[in-house]
């Protein structure tokens, strides 16, 4: 008898990053499962899909799904399911005029809450190191610490949370609105936030810019980002991500 099938809703869809890298790399990821079978979209607007679902994949950037819809998708998790949230998942992004600088509008609390964080900053794209926070929990056993060249959330934090990466910077961030981040203390890199009998796994990492990805704003970028996925560290942690959100070893 054939185990049973695993179906996935994977969003993928924004602005200003490598969306089509992104989904092709997710979703080679995820057809190393032949039990996994996967529907995508853009945004979160076929709720009745991804309600449907066994568990759900994003990466997105400033692409949030209205209160209504987003406390669907928690009372989804709520009720047993898995959600592995990627990169920027957690963000909406405003360029605000009087400050000359990007804004993260406090406009979506019950998404961010369910997500357990909301992005507000990173500091310019340069090499940190991300340590290990739980060495003994299965989704991380084994991964030595590594460098990370990639954005470096700076997020509000709605816990409690299970960090289980992190990372320390401290300084200011001139081309956001929310600069201030001058105290020294840990940064989640990937933690777990329990919602009901779900959970939802989020992984900051995952930077991708391709020449074309900045437009209006620019016509060309002047070059490739490809940030964490040139990294095997990332790629593990996302093998051990979605089979975790699909529940592989359980079913």
């Amino acid at each position: 008898m054939l185990p049973p099938r695993v179906n996935a809703y994977c969003v993928v869809g924004g602005r200003y990053h490598d969306m089509d890298f992104a989904r092709v790399e997710i979703l080679e990821l995820l057809g190393e499962h032949p039990r996994i079978r996967t529907r995508v979209g853009e945004d979160y607007r076929d709720v009745e899909a991804i309600l449907a679902a066994d568990l759900l994949v994003t990466y997105t950037v400033d692409v949030v799904p209205d209160e209504a819809t987003a406390a669907r998708l928690r009372d989804w998790v709520g009720a047993g399911h898995r959600w592995l949230a990627l990169h920027g998942t957690n963000s909406i992004l405003k360029w605000s005029k009087p400050h000359k600088a990007w804004e993260a509008p406090r406009n979506a609390p019950l998404f961010m809450e369910t997500v357990g964080s909301q992005f507000l900053s990173h500091p310019p794209i340069a090499p940190y190191r991300v340590e290990v926070t739980r060495p003994d929990h299965p989704l991380v056993a084994g991964i030595e610490p590594f460098d990370a060249d990639d954005e470096l959330y700076l997020s509000e934090l709605h816990g409690p949370l299970e960090v289980l990466l992190h990372t320390r910077w401290s300084g200011e961030t001139p081309l956001f609105v929310d600069r201030d981040w001058t105290t020294d203390e840990p940064r989640p890199v990937m933690y777990l936030k329990r919602v009901g009998e779900g959970e939802v796994l989020y992984l900051t990492l995952g930077h991708a810019r391709g020449r074309y990805d900045m437009q209006p704003l620019m016509a060309e970028y002047p070059e490739v980002e490809r940030g964490s996925w040139k990294n095997p560290a990332f790629y593990e942690l996302l093998r051990r991500g979605l089979a975790w959100a699909a529940r592989i070893e359980e079913r």
